[in-house]
């Protein structure tokens, strides 16, 4: 059985208030974690987000809750018709939607179920190679898809932030949820972020602070370091998890084996 550690960082940015959101836990022998960015106006951007992962939370608590793809999909898209709910009748600025990002994890059987709407990310590293498991539904995913756009030019283009789905919005969604829980690894690390956050990093900053960081709350700390430093004017709030998967039988023989001030991340081993 693997150890979990968690760890969360959320940030105001230069924003008037900070519209994202984030939940982490666990009941029995799973563990979630949830994250969201909303929008709208008159502060309804942190209503929706609030309320999209304190509906997620509440779903995976449940007492008839049995882990799998299943019952991630539909505690999605029960908040989806919830926020739906709450904003009857509402147009423009008075309507509210949110991203939301979700990893659900069996420790039991050490497998993972991840889910997300919107343009927040999952990002998985696993012995040194960083994958976005997640593609975001927007406008420059779509034309990054067809060729249309590179990667350089997808991150400064003005439509980078429109999204095609979300939380809340008039139209029904599908979440893109695993079609099966996977394995899980010793030394797997996850990150759920805003696009405050994953907007200003790339792959290659989120493995050089990995490796230099031996918690997932100093690992956040470095890279929420690089964002303050490159930040905008107006930057928008920034948020992320970070999970983290030891076998703690291993970590502890590494610990003994290796001298401590130069022993490398669990993660890293093997």
């Amino acid at each position: 059985m693997l150890e979990i550690s968690i760890a969360c960082r959320t940030e105001r940015g230069e924003r008037a208030a900070n519209e994202d959101a984030l939940r982490t836990g666990g009941a029995g022998v799973t563990r979630y974690a949830v994250l969201s960015d909303g929008a709208g106006g008159h502060e309804r951007g942190a209503e929706a987000s609030r309320r999209t992962v304190e509906h997620v939370e509440s779903a995976l608590l449940a007492g008839d809750s049995v882990f799998g793809p299943r019952r991630l999909t539909q505690a999605m898209l029960s908040a989806h018709a919830d926020l739906q709910r709450r904003q009857v009748g509402a147009q423009g600025q008075h309507r509210m939607h949110a991203t939301l990002v979700v990893l659900w994890i069996d420790t039991r059987h050490d497998r993972a179920v991840w889910s997300h709407v919107g343009d927040s990310r999952l990002y998985r590293l696993r012995y040194g190679k960083v994958d976005q498991v997640t593609a975001d539904d927007s406008v420059v995913q779509r034309l990054l898809e067809g060729g249309l756009l590179t990667p350089q030019q997808a991150q400064a283009h003005p439509m980078k932030n429109q999204l095609l789905a979300a939380v809340g919005m008039a139209e029904g969604v599908e979440p893109h949820t695993l079609d099966e829980a996977v394995p899980l690894e010793d030394g797997d690390v996850f990150l759920l972020c805003t696009d405050g956050w994953w907007g200003l990093l790339d792959e290659a900053d989120l493995s050089d602070t990995l490796a230099c960081n031996d918690t997932p709350a100093e690992w956040l700390d470095a890279m929420g370091e690089l964002i303050a430093q490159r930040a905008t004017p107006g930057q928008d709030n920034f948020s992320a998890i970070a999970v983290w998967a030891v076998d703690p039988t291993e970590s502890t023989r590494s610990m003994e084996d290796d001298d401590m001030s130069t022993r490398p991340a669990p993660m890293w081993e093997g």
